[in-house]
């Protein structure tokens, strides 16, 4: 079989590569709000076992729910910037037709910036 100058596997392979980084992204942002959230059901937990307060690390359990979260976001973000710079880069007859290159990036961005949000909303609603 000839080998041709243009093949739309390597588009389809780069789009499979993006939907891993997001998925890899949204798993990130997942752990760390349970992260973020384990101190809280830890002091409810001693709380309940003991008459008296214990010393409490939600703090840190929430810090690191929160680096986390941004971590997943970010990498949502970079790994659109990679695949819009890369999807550039093949020549229009490797892309579908009627394909939007600025709509994979928009909803990436918009997951980025909804995991953002929620660091923020983390952050602002440690006790």
């Amino acid at each position: 079989m000839p080998i041709s100058e243009s093949d739309p596997r390597v588009f389809f392979a780069a789009e499979r590569t993006l939907l891993a980084w997001l998925r890899t992204g949204l798993t990130i942002i997942a752990l760390g709000f349970v992260v973020s959230r384990f101190g809280l059901f830890i002091q409810l937990f001693e709380t309940q076992l003991q008459s008296t307060p214990a010393v409490s690390h939600t703090s840190l359990s929430a810090f690191m729910g929160i680096l986390f979260v941004l971590t997943g976001s970010l990498t949502i973000i970079v790994a659109a910037i990679q695949h819009y710079r890369y999807i550039s880069l093949l020549p229009q007859a490797d892309l579908p037709p009627r394909y939007s290159k600025s709509f994979v990036v928009f909803l990436s961005f918009l997951l980025g910036i909804l995991g953002i949000g929620l660091a923020g909303y983390l952050l602002l609603s440690q006790p």
